[in-house]
């Protein structure tokens, strides 16, 4: 199968290339009556599109959606909800004297390998223009998941290069603080950390004129949560959630709660004690079955999941994410037939991927946990 489509309550299917005439999802499963316009949209989708700031590619995209069906009055439906996304400022002249050259670190090869034939304008099919689509079918999972349980998802930068943030509480990061700093000028960076975000801007502004590129990480935060949600073998709420983030271009790792720290920590340093939850009231009505109790943990290890489970804390995420690959200075690779060569990508590129990965990683965070939720509704309730 082609895989174009992710999610099985909540089923997101996208097509599209990066020099194309644009890029469109549909979106099935979404409920009936969900508030829903253009502008909506648009909040995730600017923060998102290219030429925002100086530390990004200066691509300039305006991503306008159309909202072409699924909507009426303001409202969704239940029908299937389609949205477009048309491409206005492609310059396909820049890669015409590469087509026939494998750029390191890109996906010409492995896409010629499969397929015998590729779009090699800017990457097709592979590069991350594709994901404008999907940070508007994460609008409306972040729209369904906060009316069925307040749920939140919140994504910032925790590392660029050697700069590393100190986050103390990743569940108490609000959007406010990874969107502006302290004096109200745009956070360009998204870490919510002021200082190393200062220092994260510098390295990255440093290397660009170096002609070269540095990778991060990102954190990934889901907060209000119910316990409950997941499958426990195949479908493990980790594994969709690891998957979703690894379908994003440049994530080379997922890890979550402690994540690889728990290599070298003992069974009693790792368990997470049980305790009461403070937040037993009738609002738990919202957040799981009638009848289970409500319980927190006292530490929160296990990043909210365990046996595949949300257990009702926050859901911390990390993705690592590799430099970007095109480089305007020279590299050696091969031609289509195999011959040494050497390369330098012209084009408009990122310098570093992180600022721009926040909405995409927050929209597939939310589009997995509004298809959990569904599901679970569907098979749990009376």
């Amino acid at each position: 199968m082609p895989g174009n489509t992710f999610g099985h309550a909540f089923r997101v299917t996208t097509a599209g290339e990066s020099h194309g005439p644009g890029n469109v999802v549909i979106i099935d499963g979404v409920p009936p009556g969900i508030p829903l316009t253009v502008e909506d949209l648009k909040v995730d989708l600017d923060r998102r599109r290219p030429g925002q700031s100086k530390i990004v590619t200066q691509r300039n995209e305006a991503d306008e959606p159309e909202i072409l069906s699924g909507v009426f009055e303001g409202k969704t439906t239940g029908t299937s909800l389609a949205i477009l996304i048309r491409n206005t400022d492609q310059r396909s002249r820049d890669y015409s004297d590469i087509k026939d050259l494998y750029r390191p670190g890109h996906a010409d090869y492995s896409f010629d390998a499969k397929y015998g034939i590729r779009d090699y304008r800017g990457g097709g099919r592979s590069s991350a223009r594709e994901t404008n689509v999907r940070v508007a079918a994460g609008v409306v999972a972040k729209k369904i998941i906060e009316a069925a349980f307040g749920g939140k998802v919140i994504g910032y930068v925790v590392q660029v290069g050697d700069i590393v943030a100190q986050i103390d509480d990743p569940a108490a990061v609000t959007l406010e603080q990874v969107e502006k700093l302290p004096d109200g000028s745009p956070n360009v960076v998204r870490c919510p950390d002021v200082a190393a975000a200062q220092r994260m801007v510098e390295l990255i502004e440093t290397l660009r004129k170096d002609q070269d590129s540095i990778g991060g990480a990102a954190e990934i935060v889901a907060t209000n949560i119910p316990a409950g949600l997941g499958e426990p073998v195949f479908d493990k709420i980790k594994a969709d959630l690891a998957k979703a983030l690894f379908s994003l271009p440049a994530v080379l790792g997922v890890e979550y709660g402690v994540g690889f720290r728990c290599a070298t920590m003992r069974g009693s340093e790792h368990n997470d004690e049980f305790t009461p939850s403070p937040e037993a009231s009738a609002e738990s009505s919202r957040r799981g079955l009638p009848g289970v109790p409500q319980v927190a943990t006292r530490t929160n290890r296990h990043g909210g999941m365990l046996g595949g489970i949300t257990t009702g804390m926050p859901i911390v995420l990390r993705a690592a994410v590799k430099p970007t690959s095109s480089l305007p200075r020279e590299q050696r690779t091969v031609t289509r037939q195999g011959e040494p060569a050497t390369i330098r990508t012209r084009g408009r590129h990122d310098p570093c991927l992180l600022p721009r990965f926040i909405p995409m990683a927050e929209a597939m965070v939310a589009i997995v946990l509004a298809d959990h939720w569904l599901r679970w509704r569907g098979q749990c309730l009376p």
